[in-house]
């Protein structure tokens, strides 16, 4: 089994795009650790680190990026270029559209300016500087008019102050005069440079210390995003002190950026030391900083930087995102267009803000999602089930609480298949876990018996699952709260208990548990149950509370939070990978019909291979529709819904049907009913039926399969009789345990 499907691992939140770490160089040939030599033979290192060099320190290379981190690639040049573009577009924008504006403060400016320019240059035309002597001269004259020489020193300097005047407002005047004709005969461009060069002057003059010619953009962050943007946010959010005085404080180290990466701006920082605040105090004030940054929080991306990616417990990678990186067209699953597939290679799952492919390993793992209805939480369940579908070695039990038409597809391939929370169904439940943990004990006592060349960790490989017929085993359960609040208290205690030892040791047999609910408190999923699950998966939830009972407890602290997603949010949320791992994740789109088809190749390469089981082989509309036979809806529904009971009164049957599609049995009644599977070729051998006593209007499910094409009866029969129907007993001949 092969998959071209691509499979990259999981490492949480996106890794930092620029490597920080000291890599050492390869060993060449014929090289010996010096701690084996001997103390003669061993050498202080290579000549140029010797201590007895003069010139080692000049020699050393230094231990720094040739380019700086935004140069370091052709698509971070094209993307920050991109970026400059984008910031003078809007600068060009924001100020264009403000040019009335301007040209209203430009002329207030301009007489501002002429006012003060006027007031500034009037001492200068009024000869000022010589008025102090020849006002004193004068009242010296009027006091001693006796005095001749100190009346004739008035007179001259009063004529010079006076011709002063005259030569200064003369030329104030030839140049204005000069200005206005010229101003009048020449042509209307020149006309409004002229202006534009006196205007602007005098405004510039007249703005003086407190308003300014143009207004001071604060660009959005989606264009722009810098160091004191980053600084300021983390001083309002409380993670850096502040200044006093002039200094603004204890500031960030920018490791990296901040750069264009992608559709937003990435940046690594460290904190300064003396603070005494870690990356986890900034993972868990993310909403405040997205605040101050002008962003929602979805849009920020926060993680920390590990001492395996060359960082510390206070280095932080942070990415924020022009626009909500969760919006848009869906993402189609790969698996739509895969032929097979593995389910020993990690499953593609969805996609991560940046874009980068998430993929969810699910071998020796138990999942389990959560969160509100109607948030694609099913969609996302059924992504792995899918996966399982492609691979002919896994056999499904699956289970829906909700009954609906969700997980009905799956009839063509399941091994079992429970639907509803009835009590037919309840009891089908309890008798297919029964069956679950006896086919684990089995695979523990054979895996046992294997010897270390075939099983050397005890645990089930993909050679043994073809070589002694033991398939993977996915156990899907939707809306587990269904069966839960169904079932007695004894009864509930006992399937939780059936749940917990399949969830803790079936992974080692190959057992893959898979369980989803809505809300899970201590009533609807007990908390002994989803303490055991490795891998947790959350849509949009109410509160930090209800993140905290899907993700684990703690988890919205730590960033991991799914009430912050929206309505708009279906299909995405929080996948948990492990105690500090998790990242917000686009689930890749896979709708009904899609699924259906998947079951229809799935049941296809099961018969191929010889693996259909169970409930799948003897199923009857599964058969007619890898037959291309068509059957009455109403009657696949029917049969569907009785599946777990050979009778069922009419009132129930009209429930279940309503349960599995409303928009077409809403209204519908028995007589409607009667009448359509009339229609169908139902020839009822009796019209009451008698169930738990009592004694009602109902239908024999064998009455409904007698409808049934007769080919297709035998067809189903003959392959229910293969060997492969049951669990698998036998091995091959000469591979038993003992003889492997």
């Amino acid at each position: 089994m092969t998959d071209t499907i691509p499979t990259p691992v999981i490492n949480g939140y996106a890794n930092p795009q620029v490597s920080l770490l000291k890599f050492a160089p390869a060993p060449e040939e014929g090289w010996v650790p010096a701690s084996t030599l001997d103390d003669d033979q061993q050498v202080q290192g290579e000549a140029v680190d010797r201590d007895d060099n003069p010139l080692a320190d000049w020699l050393t290379v230094p231990d720094v990026p040739i380019l700086p981190a935004w140069a370091q690639s052709a698509a971070s040049l094209k993307a920050n270029t991109a970026a400059l573009g984008r910031l003078c577009l809007w600068h060009s924008r924001y100020h264009l559209l403000r040019v009335p504006k301007y040209a209203f403060r430009t002329a207030w400016l301009a007489t501002k300016g002429l006012w003060r320019a006027v007031r500034g240059l009037w001492p200068s035309l009024t000869a000022s500087d010589r008025s102090a002597t020849v006002n004193a001269l004068r009242a010296h004259v009027r006091e001693h008019p006796e005095d001749v020489d100190m009346a004739v020193k008035y007179a001259l300097l009063h004529r010079e102050r006076t011709l002063a005047r005259r030569w200064r407002f003369g030329a104030a005047a030839t140049a204005v005069a000069a200005t206005a004709v010229g101003w009048w005969l020449a042509p209307l461009p020149v006309q409004a440079g002229m202006v534009a060069a006196v205007a602007l002057p005098l405004a510039y003059l007249g703005r003086g210390d407190d308003v300014q010619l143009l207004d001071n953009p604060t660009p959005p962050l989606r264009v722009d995003m810098s160091a004191q943007q980053l600084n300021d946010a983390l001083r309002a959010a409380g993670l850096l002190k502040a200044g006093k005085g002039d200094d603004d404080g204890p500031r960030v180290t920018c490791v990296m950026g901040p750069v264009r990466d992608g559709n937003g701006w990435a940046v690594i920082f460290d904190l300064p030391k003396g603070g005494g605040k870690t990356a986890a105090d900034v993972l868990a004030k993310r909403t405040a900083i997205a605040a101050e940054l002008g962003v929602d929080e979805i849009q920020v991306i926060a993680s920390r930087v590990r001492a395996a990616a060359g960082g510390n417990a206070g280095r932080v990678s942070l990415w924020v995102a022009d626009d909500d990186p969760y919006l848009g067209t869906p993402n189609p699953s790969p698996l739509v267009k895969a032929e097979t597939f593995s389910v020993w290679d990690p499953i593609p799952f969805g996609q991560d803000a940046r874009g980068t492919r998430i993929t969810v390993p699910v071998m020796w793992q138990s999942l389990f999602f959560g969160g509100l209805p109607r948030r694609g939480k099913t969609f996302t369940q059924r992504l792995l089930t899918a996966a399982g579908l492609l691979d002919p070695y896994v056999r499904h039990y699956v289970a829906d609480g909700k009954g609906g038409a969700d997980w009905m597809p799956l009839k063509a391939v399941a091994h079992r298949l429970v639907m509803g929370a009835e009590d037919d169904a309840v009891e089908a439940l309890k008798a297919m876990l029964k069956e679950l943990l006896a086919e684990m004990e089995r695979r523990f006592v054979l895996l046992r018996g294997l010897p270390v060349s075939v099983c050397p960790e005890g645990k089930l490989t993909p050679g043994i699952v073809e070589r002694y017929n033991l398939p993977v085993i996915f156990l899907t359960i939707d809306e587990l709260q269904e069966y839960f609040t169904a079932m007695e208290k004894d009864d509930r205690e006992q399937v939780i208990n059936d749940l917990c030892r399949l969830a803790r040791r079936g992974p080692a047999a190959g057992f893959i548990s898979n369980y989803a609910s809505q809300r899970p408190d201590a009533d609807s999923v007990p908390t002994k149950l989803r303490e055991i699950i490795t891998l947790r998966y959350s849509t949009q939830v109410v509160d930090q509370t209800s993140s905290d009972m899907i993700l684990g407890k703690g988890k919205a602290a730590q960033g991991a939070d799914a009430s912050v997603l929206s309505e708009e949010h279906k299909g995405t949320g929080v996948l948990v990978t492990g105690p500090a791992s998790f990242v917000t994740v686009r689930a890749d789109f896979l709708d009904g019909p899609a699924f259906s088809e998947l079951c229809q190749r799935g049941r296809a390469l099961r018969v191929k291979h010889n693996q259909l089981t169970g409930d799948a082989v003897g199923d009857v509309t599964a058969a007619a529709d890898q037959a291309g036979y068509s059957i009455a809806p109403v009657l696949s529904d029917c049969l569907d819904v009785m599946r777990h009971t050979d009778r069922m009164h009419t009132v129930d049957l009209l429930d279940r049907l309503v349960n599995v599609d409303e928009d077409r049995y809403g209204d519908w009644d028995p007589e409607r009913l009667a009448a359509e599977l009339e229609a169908a070729g139902v020839d009822r051998t009796t019209r009451q039926v008698k169930v738990s006593g009592v004694n009602r209007a109902g239908y024999r499910r064998a009455d409904l399969e007698a409808a049934v094409p007769a080919e297709l009866l035998l067809s189903a029969r003959r392959v229910e009789g293969s060997p492969a129907t049951g669990p698998a007993t036998n091995t091959p001949s000469g591979d038993s345990p003992e003889s492997a």
